[in-house]
């Protein structure tokens, strides 16, 4: 792991900075926060007018003098003062005023794969703003896992996706520890833009930056696999006029313009198991893959991958809070490191 168990059961917090949500562990409370990670400016004051899911209806709908920031891109913080007050304002008053009370305040924090030392800073720099005294940070990978439930410590291979809104982590874990893993810079945003660029260029028809995510969910009941409804009416406005218009679209080519971008996950996918023990590899076709991330949800990914790869693939529980539940496991004292008894000489 990135940092002992023993220090993870020092911290009074835990935060998950993500591209598309925020969340909030605090030792004793559990989940306090889950919003999006998005703020609202007024760019005239400079003062904050809404964060979290207030703030993500008002984008592409304010006037000249509203700007809509998003502090965190990728799972990296790229501007630090906007994720410190969107974090502060997300808390509120009352839990900073009993995290303040701590004397010395420790939070823990996940951290993409292999993420720069620059991005590494800039995460521990934003939760100093909010008090903290001393900073840990996990791998991503290891807390999803931890998360969702998967014997990590064990000496058997579990293989984890994070399917994230900017990238996709994939690993082999055992032991504790990442054997083989790589991190692809394609995730769910990516998938939304297929669909918008798909509708843009064959229809004419630009979609309203709100409405892709419920339009891939109404394909779920099928609608993005082989045995799903041939056609669908989609709303959306016209490139041309600029008028509101209603196309009807082949289901089949939207599942064709979403498997564009999933191919360089499938090449992930491909180099982690060829980059793997064949020992592991064994263990991986009996217990599968684990699926977590908000975008783990997208209807007929789970399939995709099970036809690519021939191993069972399955999605947790809640894979979109995974992550922030596997910290909020580390800093409880829920998990147990992997003891062995030294050997009689």
């Amino acid at each position: 792991m990135t940092v002992s168990l023993d220090q993870l059961r020092r911290c009074h917090l835990a935060v998950d900075l993500g591209a598309a949500r925020t969340r909030v562990y605090i030792k004793g409370l559990g989940l306090v926060v889950d919003e999006p990670s998005v703020a609202a400016v007024n760019t005239r004051t400079g003062s904050l007018i809404a964060v979290g899911t207030l703030a993500e209806q008002m984008t592409g709908r304010t006037p000249g003098y509203i700007r809509v920031a998003r502090p965190v891109s990728g799972g990296t913080v790229v501007d630090i003062d906007m994720a410190q007050r969107m974090l502060r304002h997300l808390l509120g008053e009352k839990l900073r005023r009993q995290l303040r009370r701590k004397p010395r305040l420790r939070a823990a924090a996940c951290t993409p794969h292999e993420s720069d030392p620059l991005a590494q800073r800039a995460t521990v720099e934003t939760l100093v703003g909010l008090g903290a005294r001393r900073v840990e940070l996990v791998d991503t990978l290891i807390a999803a896992a931890v998360g969702c439930g998967m014997p990590v410590e064990q000496p058997t291979a579990t293989m984890i996706m994070v399917c994230g809104a900017a990238t996709t982590q994939i690993a082999v874990l055992s032991l504790g520890s990442i054997v083989t893993a790589v991190r692809i810079p394609i995730g769910g945003e990516a998938i939304d833009h297929a669909v918008i660029q798909y509708l843009r260029q064959h229809h004419q028809l630009m979609l309203p930056s709100q409405s892709v995510r419920p339009l891939q969910l109404a394909l779920s009941g099928g609608g993005l696999t082989p045995g799903g409804p041939a056609v669908t009416d989609i709303h959306g406005r016209d490139v041309a006029t600029g008028l509101a218009r209603t196309v009807q679209v082949d289901t089949a080519a939207v599942r064709q313009a979403i498997h564009a971008p999933l191919t360089a996950v499938l090449d992930g996918l491909g180099k982690v198991l060829r980059d793997c023990p064949p020992d592991l590899v064994a263990d991986i076709a009996d217990s599968g893959i684990t699926m977590v991330g908000g975008s783990a949800l997208l209807p007929g990914l789970d399939e995709m991958l099970r036809d690519a790869t021939g191993v069972p693939v399955h999605i947790a529980e809640r894979p979109d809070v995974c992550a922030v539940l596997g910290l909020g496991a580390m800093l409880d004292g829920k998990v147990q490191p992997l003891v062995l008894n030294p050997l009689a000489g």
